[in-house]
């Protein structure tokens, strides 16, 4: 059996959330712990009942079992399952279907996919594979993304210190899903602001998780209403939860990537409510 372990994060208010101090704010949108040898680790958010997460295998192929919060015989059973890689050669295996993922690959796994394993080619190097789910209407088929098959956009300056690439992964266009839209950022050396200006999108939520953030570094990220902005500092893979009323921006004391997920809904990437830095409070 694999050991798959799950927590619940409520709904929270935006007039309630003003109110938090920092360990209640962490409690309820930090996800600090992913990455764990050998399991799988969810996050399930009332938030478009949106569910990240991370597995591990390393000495063992690790299997998507369904959880008590979703009530169904499978998990993806109502589900849609969008996986990256970020680390060592792995392969996900679907309905007995091997895909290899090499680091910075994507996986587009649709509803109705019943048997889902995780699997690394090295134990001395093994995959990490985080993922994002949400509810799904009907059936996609599964497809793998890498970054010559993305959309890619190159953003920002040196100037203003956020000269980035975005690589559009599962996106219209490039992968046909109900509501699940991925895909990661890479900031150049120099640059430590993403999604600046910031904005929000009241149609969809979003999650954040950022990774190769060098040791003994760490990313500010920032949250909140826009008159009543809030921040965390995070941690190398560490994930956030990001409600539809809040912004989601953040800078780090290095470059670093981060992976970012929306569900809700539209699938609409440009769908942007921007705030402007000097509107920020």
């Amino acid at each position: 059996m694999t050991t798959v372990n799950y927590d619940r994060r409520r709904a929270c208010h935006p007039g309630d959330v003003k109110q938090y101090d920092t360990e209640r704010l962490r409690k309820e949108f930090l996800v600090e712990t992913l990455f764990v040898k050998d399991e799988i680790n969810l996050s399930y958010s009332q938030y478009e009942r949106y569910i990240l997460g991370g597995a591990f295998p390393v000495e063992k192929a690790l299997v998507m079992e369904t959880i008590d919060a979703i009530k169904s015989e499978f998990f993806c059973e109502r589900r849609e399952l969008g996986v990256i890689n970020i680390a060592g050669d792995g392969v996900v295996k679907v309905d007995g279907k091997e895909y290899p993922l090499t680091a910075k690959e994507a996986i587009y796994i649709g509803r109705g996919s019943k048997e889902i394993v995780f699997s690394s080619e090295d134990k001395n190097n093994p995959a990490k594979f985080y993922f994002s789910s949400t509810p799904a209407h009907k059936e996609y088929p599964t497809t793998v993304v890498n970054k010559e098959k993305a959309n890619i956009l190159n953003l920002g300056s040196q100037a203003t210190s956020n000269e980035r690439t975005i690589y559009q992964l599962i996106v219209p266009g490039i992968v046909e899903s109900c509501q699940l839209v991925m895909g990661l950022t890479e900031l150049y050396e120099g640059s430590v602001w993403n999604t600046m200006p910031s904005h929000t999108h009241d149609r969809r939520m979003e999650a954040y998780f950022y990774f190769e953030v060098p040791q003994g570094q760490a990313v500010c990220h920032l949250m909140g209403e826009p008159q009543e902005t809030r921040h965390l500092f995070m941690l190398n893979e560490q994930a956030v939860f990001s409600p539809e009323w809040g912004i989601h921006s953040g800078v780090g004391t290095s470059n670093y990537s981060f992976i970012w997920g929306m569900g809700g809904e539209n699938l609409d990437y440009t769908d942007m409510d921007h705030v402007q830095p000097f509107e920020l409070r």
